[in-house]
């Protein structure tokens, strides 16, 4: 076997065999916030040869601060898109596959859940993440899964468990409790935390949300602090709840998710 360069730090530790598994897995990632954006970022770092990344929303200002793919010139730009570009700069050989979509139980067969080698939720609407949690088990499909990594600060406090073992995490609970009223009886790892800080409601929090034109030449919304920039809606304003976020939670877990799809394959046979 012949080493990508790329790689040639990691084979030091994984071995020529598991690398070269790596190069023929197949990963999709679901959800490329603050978590799913640094999973597949660590996944195609690692060498995995075949990922497919989904999300629906566009890059906000709000973003920057966690999320691998938000820059201030990537403001209103879809998430699956330029991650894509993102990806294929780390690694050219990769193939990467965007879908600027919501995952659904109805659209769930253009992804070809069953043809993945790993499947990676990082969806925050609960219901989607049911769907996904469900279509994915009930194909045998390896799962990871992050819970909620809003109003955390501290990523020593993350763990690892199945999903019936997790506590303290109310992401995780309404999970439990989702699956439980389907009568869902399997179980898939998760990474989780029971941390939990206040939220510091006496902030005004806004994203200036207005249309602006991006370094990208196109219209998007949001604010990304560019010149030529005109009135519109306070996306933020919008939203009934604002949790806060840190990289430091949220790209860790990521990493977490990325780790557990890189030893399953070192201790497979």
């Amino acid at each position: 076997m012949t080493i990508n360069p790329l790689f040639q730090r990691l084979v030091l530790i994984t071995g020529a065999e598991a690398l070269e598994k790596l190069t023929q897995t197949r990963a999709l990632v679901f959800g490329l916030g603050g978590v799913g954006s640094w999973c597949a970022e660590a996944l195609v770092r690692s060498g995995i040869g075949r990922i497919g990344i989904v999300d629906s929303d566009t890059v906000c200002v709000t973003n920057i601060n966690r999320q691998a793919q938000a820059t201030s010139r990537t403001v209103g730009l879809f998430k699956a898109e330029v991650l894509k570009q993102r990806l294929l700069e780390i690694n050219p050989r990769c193939e990467v596959t965007a879908w600027s979509a919501v995952f659904s139980r109805e659209n769930a067969g253009g992804f070809d859940i069953p043809g993945a080698d790993y499947v990676i939720d990082a969806i925050d609407s609960l219901g989607n993440k049911l769907d996904l949690i469900e279509i994915t088990c009930a194909a045998g499909i390896p799962l990871f899964s992050s819970m909620g990594m809003a109003q955390k600060i501290d990523p020593t406090r993350l763990k690892t468990a199945g999903i019936w073992e997790t506590s303290g995490c109310p992401l995780a609970r309404l999970v439990r409790q989702g699956l439980r009223k389907r009568g869902f009886s399997g179980n898939f790892t998760v990474v989780y935390s029971g941390e939990r800080l206040p939220r510091r409601e006496e902030i005004a929090l806004s994203c200036g949300s207005r249309l602006c034109l991006c370094a990208s030449g196109r219209a998007a919304s949001g604010d990304c602090g560019a010149e030529g920039t005109s009135g519109g809606t306070d996306w933020c304003g919008s939203k009934k709840v604002i949790n806060g976020s840190a990289v430091t939670v949220t790209a860790a877990a990521g990493m977490v998710l990325a780790s557990l799809v890189l030893r399953d394959i070192m201790e497979r046979p």
